[in-house]
């Protein structure tokens, strides 16, 4: 069966080619974070003007790259939400439309089911249930996912979302946009131990998160050793601010997997390419007998091959919502 998929939910438009939810024939990719890199963050309304003008080429391009013809197509899909409304409505109004034009049938896809799937296409044997965690600039949820379609939310961030804390906190550093890999490189040289910033854990027994508050120690941190005229040892304070971003998103999911008997945690969404997360991860399975995985980096960060995995399960399940307008703040 092959999908082909659309997903432009903020800055990256991506079409991609996927045969029977697992083999990837295309994923093609226009990155917009040269363009926004100047403010700091995405801006909406720059995004959906970049989105309508790659579209029909990146469109073009996933399909000869497949070395398919139209007709092969079984299923067209779309992320819908959750994303930026003027940019998830380019590639929606896309999808559809073609779709229409060559008869196939289309679904909308919930882009945070996509991320979880980004995995199927890394590892063949990987089959629910496992624990979730997705961790990306706009989301941080921690999922019991019993089937290829069936979800449960059991915790998510209640402020910042992981990624958007390292930008926020890198922006506040002076170090570049985006932080995630500027903070994991520098944490590779710095001490983690230097500086000890708080370990946000929320009530007990509590799987939510909260990364506002270590963003502002960070922040207050930094200011503190301005006014003072003392040196800022930029490696050690990014070390210490991911371990402590660390030490919640490990503690938090491994008590997850131990209290539901998962064998397996899953990790995705652009956060999850982070090398020191991923080391932590591995390093707490080994010593438990619990396998990690997660997705091969040019599947962590938004793409359509996600959104075609997630869609194609959904579609033979027949177990999903036939709504297909854009909701920028669809949840699970």
């Amino acid at each position: 069966m092959i999908t082909l998929a659309v997903e432009s939910s903020c800055d990256e438009t991506s079409v991609a080619v996927v045969e029977d939810g697992r083999k990837i024939l295309s994923n093609v990719i226009a990155s917009q974070i040269d363009t926004h890199k100047k403010f700091g963050g995405v801006v909406p309304e720059i995004a959906s003007r970049e989105h309508v003008e790659a579209i029909n080429t990146v469109f073009q391009e996933a399909i000869e790259e497949a070395k398919i013809t139209v007709e092969d197509i079984d299923l067209v899909v779309a992320t819908r939400g959750p994303g930026l409304i003027g940019a998830l409505l380019v590639g929606l109004s896309a999808a559809k439309a073609f779709a229409y034009a060559i008869n196939r049938p289309f679904i909308g896809v919930n882009h945070i089911i996509g991320h979880v799937c980004a995995n199927y296409l890394s590892h063949e044997e990987l089959k629910p249930p496992f624990a979730g965690l997705i961790i990306s600039g706009g989301h941080t949820y921690l999922l019991k996912v019993k089937d290829y379609v069936d979800f449960e939310l059991v915790g998510r961030t209640r402020d910042d979302a992981t990624g958007e804390a390292f930008d926020k906190v890198a922006r506040s550093m002076g170090i570049g946009y985006p932080g995630g890999p500027v903070i994991d490189k520098l944490a590779k040289e710095g001490n983690s131990n230097a500086v000890e910033f708080p370990r946000i854990m929320l009530e007990e027994n509590s799987y939510d998160f909260s990364f506002s508050g270590l963003k502002t120690s960070v922040i207050n941190y930094l200011h503190n050793k301005e006014q003072k005229g003392e040196e800022i040892i930029v490696k050690d304070v990014a070390a210490s601010f991911q371990q402590a971003v660390i030490d919640v998103l490990v503690e938090k999911t491994f008590r997850l997997a131990h209290e539901y008997n998962f064998d397996k945690i899953v990790i995705s969404g652009g956060v999850s390419a982070n090398d020191g997360i991923r080391s932590a991860f591995e390093k707490r399975g080994e010593e438990e007998g619990i396998k990690i995985y997660y997705p091969k980096k040019i599947l962590c960060t938004d793409n359509a091959a996600m959104i075609a995995s997630a869609g194609y399960y959904l579609y033979k399940s027949g177990n999903y919502d036939k709504e297909t307008t854009a909701n920028p703040n669809l949840g699970l």
